[in-house]
């Protein structure tokens, strides 16, 4: 029996904007659970508001806010660890498997805090339901889901030794509903939950993708109290309705530089990982629209590489070349065309772009390998 548990909120859905010299390329995974939803993702739906500024409302999300920020909020989908290559205990230390460690690109610590006041999900022990894994970004993989003992308590965080062994449900590849880069967009299957449970617990997911290491974790607060996937917890339990797609710019917006002409690819590929910085600047700006740039460069030699970096207004981008974007509310993912994905130690590389709004202020810029 098909139970679906969650209305999902499409909070600005992004395009993925490719320029007349972008070809088409993998893009760097990201997602959460949905159905149940994770903790990330629950306190992402808790504070949203209709102006874009996220301030939760829900005690255990508070908090966790209060200790990692609230770019954790904006990164939802982001709970990875890129050389994580499936593994689990021994790799990520007992008490942070919610936040998947410290090693990451944001800081998840706060989700790993022992509460009894988090977002929750209500289910019935043994029922048949849909999971649903947000694809911000789509990639092959396996999905494995864990319980954890009854031993467990939610005033304690979570250890290895607090799940059972193996996982009640595990997929690979299951199908894609949706597109990427958006709020609704998600892998989803069905499967049974576990039987004789009773009380809160928790869902813990890995997310191993098969083309990289890179390995997303996620905890999901549930209760087994015979519920059909009702849930509590987030806001005043409404969830507000979706957004519309940005407006293109007037006709009368100037075009953009012309892009740089595609360089021949290199015959060796440089060694996964490498580190990168990124700044920004603001090329150009006009009433109702501004041009920006994000110049890449390589610290050391890079495979690939993504950007992220949060608007601190209403801007959106309408057009960009040189990569890729997508994006989340005020939160911005770039990612490269195929030509310059792999950069040698010390290359550079630039994203451009339009959008719309006044000339931004920009917080948050990080690049990283992926």
């Amino acid at each position: 029996m098909r139970r679906k548990l969650l209305m999902y909120a499409v909070a600005a859905l992004v395009a993925a904007g490719v320029g007349a010299v972008v070809l088409p390329s993998s893009a760097s995974a990201h997602g959460t659970m949905m159905v149940p939803g994770s903790r990330t993702w629950m306190c992402y739906q808790d504070g949203r508001t209709a102006t874009g500024e996220i301030r939760p409302v829900n005690p255990a999300c508070a908090a966790a806010v209060a200790q990692s920020g609230v770019t954790s909020l904006y990164n939802w989908f982001a709970v990875l660890r890129s050389d994580g290559g499936g593994r689990m205990a021994g790799f990520i230390p007992d008490g942070q498997l919610c936040s998947g460690g410290t090693g990451g690109p944001y800081d998840f610590t706060g989700y790993n805090l022992p509460r009894a006041d988090w977002p929750v999900t209500h289910l019935t022990s043994g029922a048949t339901m849909e999971f649903d894994y947000n694809d911000w970004a789509k990639h092959p993989g396996t999905f494995s889901l864990y319980i954890t003992k009854d031993s467990w308590s939610p005033t304690r965080a979570l250890a290895w030794s607090d799940l059972e062994s193996q996982p009640f449900s595990q997929v690979v590849n299951p199908q894609s509903v949706g597109g990427p880069g958006t709020n609704d967009g998600r892998y989803s299957w069905t499967a049974n939950l576990p039987s004789g449970k009773s009380g809160r617990h928790l869902i813990y997911s890995v997310w191993s993708r098969s083309d990289s290491q890179e390995t997303f974790y996620g905890c999901s607060d549930v209760t087994f109290d015979g519920g059909n996937g009702e849930v509590t917890g987030v806001g005043d339990s409404t969830i507000p309705p979706p957004s519309q797609e940005p407006s293109t710019p007037p006709s009368s917006s100037p075009p953009p530089n012309n892009p740089p002409s595609n360089p021949p690819s290199s015959s060796t590929p440089p060694p996964a990982g490498g580190t990168c910085t990124a700044t920004y600047s603001t090329t150009s700006s006009w009433g109702g629209g501004f041009q920006g740039e994000v110049a890449v460069r390589a610290t050391s030699a890079l495979s690939n590489w993504m950007v992220h970096f949060n608007f601190q207004g209403s801007q959106t981008i309408t057009q960009a070349w040189g990569g890729k974007y997508s994006a989340m509310g005020n939160a911005v993912m770039l990612e490269p065309a195929d030509w310059n994905r792999q950069l040698p130690a010390g290359g550079t590389t630039t994203v451009g772009f339009i959008g719309s709004g006044t000339a931004p202020t920009v917080t948050g810029l990080e690049c990283m390998p992926a």
